[in-house]
């Protein structure tokens, strides 16, 4: 199979909302089969479509049972409050505290087109409500207080800029 590339903070594409998805084809299967191995590859626990540049509403998931895939999820329930440190493929190398539901309850589609819903706690929870967030165009940073985004704002602005520094003029491969 292969693997996308995975978008990462600053891609104008991770800020736009995505469209239902009104097919599901062969070419959509494929696409959530590479979405996995792009997971794996990463590693990570989730893939929502807008990280490879897709803007279609699904997402893959596999929290230790295996891979899965929802359609067009959305967030019916979600109760309680949970702190936890959450990172995402988009933002590579960064976390922080997240404050979100501790639990929600998430339904959608299957890639055989059949209603599928999941009450879920804590982890999983975390997992489904982050994921739905890739597919309203808004990533974790939007999620941290003030102070704290303002600092996470200057750590990725130093991290591009170390970037740009590295660069070999020589042959144009960035060192980090």
């Amino acid at each position: 199979m292969a693997t996308y590339d995975i978008r990462i903070i600053g891609d104008p594409v991770l800020r736009q909302q995505a469209r239902d998805v009104t097919d599901i084809d062969g070419a959509l299967i494929r696409m959530v089969d590479d979405m996995i191995d792009t997971m794996y590859a990463a590693p990570g626990i989730g893939l929502a479509a807008p990280q490879i540049g897709v803007q279609k509403r699904l997402f893959v998931w596999d929290i230790g049972t295996g891979p899965n895939a929802m359609i067009n999820p959305e967030i019916v329930e979600s109760d309680g409050e949970w702190t936890f440190e959450e990172g995402c493929l988009s933002v590579p190398g960064l976390s922080w505290d997240i404050v979100r539901p501790k639990q929600v309850h998430v339904i959608g589609r299957d890639l055989e087109g059949n209603e599928i819903s999941f009450e879920a706690d804590e982890f999983e929870a975390r997992m489904f409500q982050h994921e739905l967030d890739h597919l309203a165009g808004v990533l974790l940073i939007e999620r941290l207080d003030a102070d704290t985004r303002k600092e996470a704002l200057a750590t990725l602005r130093d991290l591009r800029i170390g970037a740009e520094q590295s660069e070999s003029p020589r042959d144009g491969l960035r060192l980090l």
